[in-house]
């Protein structure tokens, strides 16, 4: 198992060309060193601002809950605050207006599902409660749109869930939009022209390798290029391009280290993660991408073992961008 002390948790930086588009798009890159947390975490959120990043909730070194918030901000990890209450595993975050919000996950280390919506103000260090879920549910992804924050799949104590939600702040109030074409936990999501994409997931043993595109103008869901299954990645979009890190395949009973990234003929390979992860949450601070936390053995529930690592980088523009409202 791997330990919360740093000692034990040497961090790999993703140190990629930088993004520009003179550069040649041929080019995967290389790792190396960069700062990890002071505490081990997996199945945790991140998000990131334009001041710093910040790792929230999860299972830590020992299998016990993480109730220590801590921020990133370019040079160091501290602890910006403590979570009320009794902590979470597998919930989801997303900043808006410089509020955290962090939503839902599974109480404490368990598999029983939380509907509570937690707001943290960034400004004011405090924290207040938002309308909570129209269901309690865990292992569900979020990410912010025009119209507020979008929340789908996951699952509750009996089954996964297809359902897709979003909450608007100025309203503190959710509405139902149209359901993911299939029931699923731990899906990575991004949003990218306008439009949010689902990939992967999974539900019991079986992973999914679909990619699944949202279209708020059209409110449905379309596919996009598939990819080989996986739940519990992570997603941003990077120099204009959806990107993908990690992951687990339980068919393999592996934690992925492939970066991924979505060109116009498809998924393209660039250099793996120095070690395979799943809960690889992702994001994009100062320029580079930010993979915090994890956990580097397949699981069978929400991650016992767990990682400080966080992994940074930087790619090249690619050549050409897959577009979904172009594709056949």
């Amino acid at each position: 198992m791997l330990l919360a002390r740093r000692s034990f948790a040497l961090a790999m930086a993703f140190a990629l060309i930088a993004c520009s588009a003179s550069l040649p798009s041929v080019d995967v890159g290389s790792w190396s060193g960069a700062p990890p947390m002071s505490h081990a975490r997996a199945a945790h959120a991140v998000v990131a601002t334009p001041q710093a990043i910040y790792a929230l909730a999860g299972t830590g070194a020992g299998g016990v809950p993480v109730l220590a918030v801590e921020r990133f901000d370019g040079r160091a990890w501290s602890v910006e605050t403590t979570l009320p209450g009794r902590g979470v595993n597998a919930p989801a975050a997303a900043v808006v207006d410089g509020r955290i919000y962090l939503i839902g996950g599974f109480d404490t280390v368990s598999n029983v599902p939380v509907s509570t919506v937690r707001v943290y103000d960034i400004a004011k260090r405090t924290w207040s409660e938002a309308a909570p879920l129209p269901a309690p549910r865990g292992g569900h992804s979020a990410v912010p749109m025009d119209d507020g924050i979008h929340v789908i799949g996951g699952g509750n104590d009996r089954t996964t869930l297809a359902d897709h939600d979003v909450y608007e702040p100025r309203a503190n109030a959710w509405r139902s939009l149209p359901p993911l074409p299939r029931s699923e936990g731990s899906p990575a999501a991004a949003v990218l022209d306008g439009r949010l994409y689902a990939v992967g997931g999974r539900s019991g043993p079986a992973d999914f390798g679909a990619v699944d595109i949202y279209d708020p103008v059209r409110r449905a869901w379309s596919a996009g290029p598939p990819i080989e299954p996986r739940g519990t990645a992570g997603a941003v979009v990077y120099c204009g391009a959806l990107h993908v890190f990690g992951g687990e395949s339980q068919a393999r009973r592996q934690s992925l280290a492939d970066t991924l990234r979505l060109g116009p003929r498809g998924w393209e390979p660039l250099a793996p993660m120095p070690t395979g992860r799943n809960f690889a949450r992702a994001v994009v601070f100062e320029g580079a991408v930010y993979v915090v936390g994890g956990s580097p053995t397949p699981e069978p529930s929400h991650a016992w073992r767990c990682a400080a690592v966080v992994d940074s980088g930087k790619v090249n523009r690619p050549t050409g961008y897959w577009r979904s409202d172009i594709a056949s």
